[in-house]
């Protein structure tokens, strides 16, 4: 009997040491996406990845191109024709008619929110003048944001074409660059959009497919998509805090459960660390410029563990500046630039302004105001 309890003892002993022991987090385990990704917003940093260079389908979520694009072209406002080649489009629809006239913003709403595919052809030809042409801006677009591994071939993402594919750290580069639009914001995150309908007696109401909107507190917007041959892809963006997060699966089963798990994991063990204060900069050795009148503008904030945040360090380099920086007015500057390492590797850079602000001169009614006071008795420092 003794020798039972003792192996029992020794047992629970073994088990509680190995439950004790710090499990190395590893979101693949519940990721079911055959390809997946979790950036940061403001630093672009990847907190999680799984084959997320590997080129695939991405459906729908090639209309997240689409919008930015119509955004970008300044003619949100403006009344669109709709034509019969887009009402023919196959897939998901918003039924447009062929001659129909609608606003473009309306278009873009009915694009993310419904994915609506006769809405990307007729904002194709609207603003590219046709799909092709539209197809030739949105790749302009892709490598100009650093998509390297990205080509399209249409505007709404239908397997009408073979060299139509993107990866999941591409599409997160370009939500990442979307999300810097407070239009893109708006529209991605919006919940039911209503529009005019000519055609009938009732308005269009669009309830947003991304189920994530409402179900999961933190999620701020996003983008569905699935074809036969590509499967469920989807984008979602959350924020919590200062800390705002972009989610990337291609090929997900059960895309909604990855990307919460993929937030939740992200939110629990990254903090935003401010590494540098905006405002002004006191440098030793600095022999170029007036003392106090260096600064930045912007704060630098970059995710990291509790284990990463004594690990961060900033070097300052500043310009020799140029003879006809010596002006008689207030002027501003690039002076050099802050950057930013952890653990030793450069991770994030801002510009170090300089603002030469001459000593203001007194007039007649101050420097006499000051002979009076020296002969009152008064001093001038208070």
């Amino acid at each position: 009997m003794r020798m039972i309890r003792k192996r029992i003892v020794f047992f629970l002993m073994i088990i509680l040491f190995i439950a004790n022991i710090p499990q190395k987090v590893d979101a693949s385990a519940g990721v079911s996406a055959a390809s997946a990704i979790l950036i940061e917003q403001k630093s672009g940093r990847v907190l999680f990845e799984k084959e997320a260079h590997t080129k695939r389908r991405i459906a729908s979520i090639t209309k997240i191109m689409t919008a930015i694009l119509a955004i970008e072209s300044g003619k949100m406002e403006r009344t669109v024709t709709v034509s019969e080649k887009a009402t023919r489009a196959e897939g998901s629809s918003v039924y447009l008619k062929p001659g129909q006239k609608i606003k473009l913003e309306d278009l873009v709403y009915g694009l993310m929110l419904r994915s609506g595919n006769d809405t990307a052809v007729a904002i194709a030809e609207f603003v590219g003048g046709s799909v092709e042409g539209f197809a030739y801006l949105m790749n302009q677009k892709a490598k100009e944001i650093g998509m390297v591994n990205t080509h399209f071939a249409n505007p709404h993402g239908l397997d009408d074409h073979e060299n139509h594919y993107s990866t999941a750290y591409d599409m997160a580069l370009l939500t990442r660059y979307a999300m810097q639009n407070k239009t893109y914001q708006k529209i991605s995150g919006t919940k039911v959009h209503r529009a005019p309908n000519p055609n009938e007696a009732w308005d269009y109401k669009w309830t947003n497919k991304n189920r994530l909107l409402t179900k999961y507190k933190y999620c701020t917007g996003g983008k569905t998509g699935f074809t036969k041959r590509a499967k469920r892809t989807l984008v979602t963006t959350a924020a919590k805090g200062d800390m705002e997060l972009i989610a990337v699966t291609l090929n997900g089963p059960d895309d909604w459960n990855d990307h919460i798990s993929m937030y939740e994991s992200g939110f629990v063990h990254y903090d935003m660390a401010e590494v540098l204060s905006k405002g002004k900069l006191d440098l030793e050795n600095n022999k170029y410029y007036k003392k106090n009148q260096l600064y930045i503008k912007k704060s630098i904030l970059y995710p990291a563990t509790s284990k990463e945040i004594g690990l961060f360090s900033v070097k300052y380099k500043l310009y020799k500046p140029e003879k006809k920086w010596k002006v008689t007015k207030k002027q501003e500057k690039v002076a050099g630039k802050a950057i930013v390492y952890l653990d030793g590797r450069a991770v994030q850079e801002t510009p170090i302004f300089y603002q030469n602000v001459p000593e203001k001169k007194k007039g007649i009614f101050n420097f006499m105001k000051d002979i009076f006071l020296s002969i009152m008795g008064v001093k001038l420092n208070g």
